[in-house]
């Protein structure tokens, strides 16, 4: 199987992308602290890789529908446990 270099490139990009935000994926789950974290920006941010995944799905694009659907999840966590600390306090 050969790779195309734009794939390559896709791969690269959807794996540091989505990697960043794991540690505030698992800070925000360890600490339960959010008070530094937008309600609006991560709405705005986790709607949009919403998007890019449906994008990547009707381009049938594996690198961007890889990448932005672990972004989606791990963006979703951060969001729920945000909307959860707002109900909290």
């Amino acid at each position: 199987m050969s790779l195309e270099l734009s794939d390559l490139i896709g791969y690269a990009a959807a794996f540091l992308t989505t990697a960043a935000f794991l540690p505030q994926a698992l800070h925000s789950w360890r600490t339960r602290d959010l008070s530094g974290i937008s309600l609006p920006m991560y709405a705005m941010f986790t709607l949009g890789v919403a998007c890019w995944l449906v994008y990547g799905i009707v381009l049938d694009s594996v690198p961007i529908m890889l990448g932005n659907g672990i972004t989606l999840a791990l963006a979703s966590v951060v969001l729920a446990l945000k909307l959860k600390h707002i109900r909290e306090t």
